[in-house]
């Protein structure tokens, strides 16, 4: 197994609304991501994968729990040490068109992390500029545009290159494709994958598309509701899903090829429950086609069931 290059430890990020509510928006998550591996992260709309992202690079700090990288507390280390992790774990954004600065020509945002870090002058930082536009498949000539003369498949190139800039070991892809033509998907999709294995980068993949995480992913973590429910490697996850709400995603994906029958289509009843006030014990419960009384008394444990398979769900208790 590899060394895990990201672990944290029962992560928690709550935001307080009013005077006496809390969302919590991540709710105790503990997972290790290993050196070189995708980790995809999939969940509805609202069960706190991006937060959990953007608490992993620092964008946010969590409530409680600790993020280590590389084996280190990062909130232990000194100025320095953090000026590092801040350069080798980044992040790209959902939305190329509102990460991107307007005003700003294409080559000085790439070169921003550059200069804030010191990495490259004159002629050096040009030709670094140059060479990341090469890399994600534009033309150098566009250094002096904007980012409103360019489609949504080039804004996120852009965006990949500013990215890939400061050298960095560990990306948070928070939903990468999302905003992007579907015929578009597909290269994106493919060129942070041969980036992957030619600069040896590890990734966070967020999104909410199974079909999609699967195709890059090498093991899959599912959150419900700031929880984590499920977490395997991709094969076993589409194949052998454990718990009830993976099982119900997964019954939802389209299977393009009619040859092959689909899995019975599981169709939760109700809407999610409000991340202000979500049910006591498991919080599917109220959705589960499974739920046992037990469900409403106890949270499930989060345990391994099987050799790298890890669920939250009283049905293995």
């Amino acid at each position: 197994m590899n060394q895990g290059i990201i672990q944290t430890i029962d992560i928690k990020k709550h935001f307080a609304i009013g005077r006496q509510q809390l969302v919590k928006s991540v709710d105790g998550i503990s997972i290790e991501i290993y050196q070189g591996e995708t980790f995809g992260l999939v969940g509805e709309s609202g069960s706190g994968k991006s937060t959990f992202g953007k608490t992993i690079v620092g964008l946010t700090n969590p409530t409680e729990g600790a993020v280590y990288y590389e084996g280190s507390n990062v909130k232990d280390l000194s100025k320095k040490e953090q000026q590092r992790v801040n350069r080798e774990v980044q992040i790209i954004f959902q939305d190329p068109q509102a990460s991107l600065n307007p005003r700003m020509q294409v080559g000085d945002i790439i070169a921003e992390g550059i200069d804030a870090h010191g990495l490259a002058k004159g002629k050096q930082r040009k030709e670094r500029i140059y060479d990341l536009l090469e890399r994600v498949g534009m033309n150098p000539d566009v250094v002096k545009r904007y980012p409103h003369e360019f489609s949504g498949g080039q804004r996120q190139r852009i965006g990949i290159a500013r990215t890939l800039a400061v050298k960095p070991k560990f990306i948070v892809a928070d939903e990468p494709i999302s905003a992007l033509d579907v015929s578009i998907q597909a290269q994106v999709l493919n060129l942070l994958n041969d980036l992957k294995d030619s600069e040896d980068l590890t990734y966070l993949f967020i999104a909410h598309d199974l079909s999609m995480v699967k195709h890059i992913s090498d093991r899959i973590g599912v959150m419900y509701l700031g929880s984590m429910m499920e977490l395997t490697n991709s094969q076993k996850l589409f194949n052998e899903p454990k718990h009830p709400y993976t099982q119900a995603l997964l019954s939802a994906v389209p299977v393009p090829d009619p040859t092959i029958s689909r899995r019975d289509r599981i169709v939760l009843q109700g809407d999610p429950p409000s991340p202000v006030n979500p049910p006591n014990g498991c919080k599917f419960r109220t959705r589960c086609p499974h739920a046992m009384e037990i469900c409403s008394l106890k949270a499930p444990e989060w345990k391994e069931i099987q050799s790298d398979h890890w669920t939250a769900c009283h049905l293995y208790s």
